[in-house]
């Protein structure tokens, strides 16, 4: 039997796929949705860098304009994903072979890798994004900062703002101070942000005569997530923000909520892996009710 997101031994010369080390073949389309999907990721948790770039050089309502840019790209790159995945599901409804549970298992491995990846790069992201937006004030608006930023001679100075994570900063990051339910909300929530276009689209393969309403219940799903985000975390982040502005806290204490945030959200991305059965099973019992 083929491994996980492989097709049958058949369509091992087809065009679109890789090989796949132990399980036969991945589809090109599957690694794109995985490639996709720590895109999203990786952008969303170097938020934070660029946040605390603002702090920093006392910039921070010009660092968080090009936070939510960046936030912008990411989150409507995500609805792409809904496209791509939506293609397995056909797939997997037409028999294709295709163990469709096990390829989206796949794609949220995707986003703990992006998220993982953002926090290993986050001393390099810090540096560089006071750079930006140093430029972004010099520039006065993010097209020309970006017209600016991509040339050949600027990418070859990313190097130079490379730094290193480093074990002692792990020694810094002790829950102390900083609310435990606040980390697990944070968890919590990118659990479902992260699974919930998944989960609607496994439900759509599950009750597949209301596939179109499974479909479009994706963005309650998200929806959700979001409106709890901006309930109970981002005024927290905005608090403390506040203090270490008017000097009533360090930024060394910014510097540890962000980095506990972060792993929160790294384990809200390995909690999807078990919200994505249940979630799909409430979404298949939503759209049942008349």
């Amino acid at each position: 039997m083929a491994g996980i997101g492989c097709r049958e031994a058949g369509a091992e010369g087809a065009r679109g796929t890789v090989r796949c080390r132990g399980c036969g073949l991945m589809s090109g389309q599957l690694l794109l949705i995985c490639l996709l999907t720590l895109f999203v990721h990786a952008a969303e948790t170097s938020s934070y860098a660029i946040r605390l770039a603002g702090i920093r050089s006392r910039k921070l309502a010009v660092a968080l304009s090009l936070t939510g840019m960046v936030l912008l790209v990411a989150r409507t790159s995500n609805l792409f994903q809904s496209k791509y995945v939506g293609e397995l599901v056909d797939q997997a409804k037409g028999g294709g072979g295709a163990d469709l549970g096990g390829q989206i298992h796949i794609i949220l491995g995707g986003a703990a890798l992006g998220t993982l990846t953002a926090i290993l790069l986050f001393p390099t992201l810090s540096f560089l994004s006071m750079r930006l937006v140093a430029r972004l004030e010099a520039l006065g608006s993010i097209p020309a900062l970006m017209r600016e930023s991509v040339s050949v001679d600027k990418l070859k100075m990313v190097g130079h703002y490379a730094r290193l994570p480093r074990l002692r900063m792990l020694s810094r990051l002790r829950i102390g101070g900083i609310p435990k339910r606040l980390l697990l909300l944070n968890t919590l929530i990118t659990g479902i942000y992260t699974v919930g276009v998944l989960s609607a689209m496994y439900a759509a393969y599950l009750a597949p005569a209301a596939a179109t309403e499974a479909v479009g219940s994706s963005g309650i799903i998200n929806g959700i997530a979001t409106i709890l985000l901006t309930l109970f975390v981002d005024p927290r982040v905005a608090l403390l923000t506040d203090k270490v502005m008017g000097g009533q806290t360090s930024e060394a204490e910014m510097q540890r909520m962000f980095g506990l945030l972060m792993l929160s959200r790294l384990a809200g991305t390995l909690l999807a892996h078990l919200l994505l059965w249940p979630g799909a099973q409430l979404v298949v019992w939503y759209i049942s009710l008349d």
